[in-house]
């Protein structure tokens, strides 16, 4: 078997590594000492130089402009994106798109994949329901009404959602029971955005939805789409968790490789090495998870579970694994951690937001076990 990535994934990555090189993580005011949102906006600088360097249209077909690549791909930009605290919506951007190119009609397709490739529209994905814990379909309702959907309900922590143009909606249809996948434009008639604030600084929308029409052609109603477009986020989630967990501990290897302790450096106590050691080997273990479900939802191919449960396992392993890195990053840090001039506070309030988008690690183990207790194995 061979596990090397292709040479267009190579690409991406190399592509990416050069969009982020000049990326400073701490870029915006800090949240630890900002009363509201970080800044207004997300980072429509880097999001011009990502649209540059093909990396916004990685996953489209070739008809609409793009690379024709998988979510292998896109995990590995990501991977890079979030070792700098990139804060753009890449991953709710990518998603919605690729949704769109999987199951929306000809039509929205022309309409949007191409400029959302060229960085022109920006979209984000409500994936969060009324609580973050339950599923986001169940937040709202829609039902078909002379030639369009009407959706009423709430969606909470959308990302990005003030400055993107178009929020991706999933709903449950009462007419069918179906999941569907409504596009709201930013504004429209009927939709309501409150503000709210993630533990990283960022502005994030409550999304109130009160008799909201939505063309036809603007809703995907397609068995399959919602659940694609979850696996996607949440298994995209868990490759920015990765990328964050490796930086915090190169961070922390470089930190107790030069403070010394009794003459020597602190990495030379055993009990620093122990606790790097068991962090390293949550990293390894959120990679080698990421890299099976990415592989499976990119390729289709079976197994004893659906692609679902390999997407839960690698989303408990980022959760669990993210925020242990980052605590133990803190602890090896001493006071230094909590410095608000170096950035170690940042990465550990974006690992809480990560550790907690789309569920928890005891949501997706919940999940794992519906799994398991409908596909008996063996």
């Amino acid at each position: 078997m061979d596990f090397t990535f292709t040479e267009e994934q190579q690409a991406a990555v190399e592509a990416a590594k050069a969009v982020f090189a000049g990326v400073a993580p701490d870029g915006v005011p800090s949240p630890a000492l900002t009363a509201g949102a970080v800044a207004d906006d997300f980072d429509r600088a880097l999001w011009s130089r990502l649209a540059d360097a093909d990396l916004l249209s990685l996953l489209l077909d070739a008809r609409h402009g793009g690379a024709g690549l998988d979510a292998v791909a896109l995990c590995l930009v990501l991977r890079e994106s979030a070792k700098v605290l990139a804060r753009v919506p890449l991953l709710e951007s990518t998603a919605a798109t690729v949704a769109v190119q999987a199951y929306g009609g000809e039509e929205l397709q022309a309409d949007l994949l191409a400029r959302a490739g060229r960085g022109e529209l920006v979209l984000t994905v409500a994936a969060n329901g009324r609580t973050g814990h339950d599923s986001a379909e169940l937040a709202v309702s829609a039902r078909q009404e002379d030639g369009a959907w009407v959706l009423d309900g709430l969606q909470t922590a959308v990302p990005w959602a003030h400055n993107t143009d178009f929020v991706l909606v999933p709903a449950l249809s009462t007419d069918t029971g179906r999941s569907v996948l409504a596009l709201v434009p930013r504004g429209h008639q009927g939709v309501t955005l409150a503000e709210q604030i993630s533990t990283t600084g960022e502005l994030l929308g409550e999304l109130r939805l009160d008799s909201v029409r939505i063309p036809a052609r603007d809703v995907i109603d397609a068995d399959g789409a919602w659940e694609d477009l979850r696996n996607l986020l949440a298994t995209g989630t868990c490759a920015l968790a990765l990328g964050l967990g490796e930086r915090v501990l190169g961070m922390t290897s470089e930190y107790t490789g030069k403070r010394e302790q009794f003459g020597f450096p602190v990495a030379t106590f055993q009990a620093v090495a122990v606790q790097a050691a068991d962090r390293y080997i949550d990293l390894r273990a959120m990679e080698a998870t990421l890299w099976q479900a990415a592989w499976r939802i990119s390729t289709g191919a079976g197994g004893a579970l659906p692609a679902s449960g390999d997407v839960a396992v690698a989303k408990v392993w980022a959760s669990d694994g993210v925020r242990r890195v980052v605590q133990t990053a803190q602890h090896l840090h001493g006071g230094f951690g909590a410095d608000t001039d170096y950035s170690l506070h940042r990465y550990h309030a974006w690992a809480k937001h990560l550790e907690l988008s789309l569920g928890p690690a005891a949501a997706h183990e919940e999940a794992l076990g519906d799994l398991l207790a409908t596909h008996p194995l063996g």
